[in-house]
């Protein structure tokens, strides 16, 4: 599908991914507008869309979860990005019941509202939670998708995920021209929120090192060891837009970097780019907490994806920028 001159809701417009992704539409001169309650987003993080652009940008605020407001925000359009969700480790434990509301009813009714203005283009943003502890890393986007307990409310956010994939791919083989998906894989940058590892990190740290000369000591979930693949929020943007362009219809792409990091290396890295050294104290790892996980990429490198972004120089602007905010808040 092109994007330049084409129409697109985006669904979570207003949070972190969401965002990006409207700034990345625009740029490549699309039309977009942007449905979010603004929950957990802010319509002030697009207030630099300006000039020309700002002209091909609408928001609407409203919630997914009512069925009149998205199918409002889909009329006229050319294709939807769903995003809207609810995001933060924290909450999945919280508010499980809130995450699988907002998963189901707002799957549902984007469906719905596609259906009833003819709109026959959807991708769906899921997550690589759907496969939580894969058998393989790094990973490919055929690994079984799994809820390891549905006694264990972390699931809730993969689980909502996983259903939303199914209505997906099954209402898309009948009602729509082309759905696709991406599991973005631990997407971050400047205001992406407190709820993550590395603003969680970068904050911890900036209070330690500003009382504690020296070497700081950072005590941490888990033993350090564990692994992750970072993908900076740029190249993130790049890489679904190839695919809203490029992709396969029932085609579902992972949205990252295959660059595998401890959470070790993560937090001296934060360190690195306050100018500190850390050394880490270990400690218990939540129920439900994953080893490792690293993407295989290789489905969307094929469609000319290829990350830019070092993990090195995306944490150098993206703890600087945490670091502003902080000590903007303390004076």
């Amino acid at each position: 599908m092109k994007l330049s001159g084409s129409r697109f809701l985006v669904t979570g417009g207003t949070g972190f991914i969401g965002r990006g992704l409207v700034r990345g539409l625009l740029a490549a001169g699309a039309h977009v507008r942007s449905l979010d309650n603004d929950s957990r987003g802010a319509r002030t993080r697009l207030d630099d869309v300006v000039g020309e652009p700002r002209t091909r940008l609408e928001l609407v605020t409203g919630d997914v979860r009512d069925p009149a407001a998205v199918a409002a925000a889909v009329a006229g359009m050319d294709s939807v990005l769903h995003l809207a969700y609810i995001n933060g480790t924290e909450t999945f434990y919280t508010k499980p019941e809130l995450v699988l509301e907002v998963a189901v009813k707002g799957m549902m009714n984007v469906l719905d509202g596609c259906i009833q203005h003819g709109v026959r283009d959807l991708v769906l943003a899921s997550s690589s939670e759907v496969y939580q502890t894969p058998p393989t890393v790094p990973t490919d986007e055929q690994v079984p998708l799994s809820v390891p307990d549905v006694q264990n409310p972390r699931y809730s956010y993969g689980g909502g995920k996983i259903i939303s994939e199914l209505l997906t791919l099954n209402y898309g083989r009948k009602h729509f021209d082309r759905v696709t998906i991406f599991r973005p894989h631990n997407c971050y940058g400047p205001d992406m929120g407190n709820e993550h590892v590395i603003p969680q990190l970068a904050r911890r740290l900036h209070g330690l090192a500003k009382a504690t000369p020296g070497v700081v000591t950072l005590p941490i979930q888990g033993t350090g060891e564990e692994t992750r693949a970072f993908v900076y929020i740029d190249d993130l943007v790049d890489g679904v837009l190839r695919m809203i362009e490029h992709g396969e219809t029932l085609g579902v792409y992972h949205v990252g970097t295959d660059v595998e990091v401890s959470i070790a290396e993560l937090a001296r890295g934060i360190g690195r780019a306050m100018g500190r050294e850390v050394t880490l104290t270990p400690g218990p790892l939540q129920p439900g907490g994953t080893p490792r996980r690293c993407p295989d990429i290789h489905k969307l490198r094929a469609l000319g994806y290829a990350p830019r972004v070092s993990l090195e120089e995306g944490l150098r602007q993206t703890v600087r920028w945490y670091v502003d905010q902080m000590e903007r808040s303390a004076t």
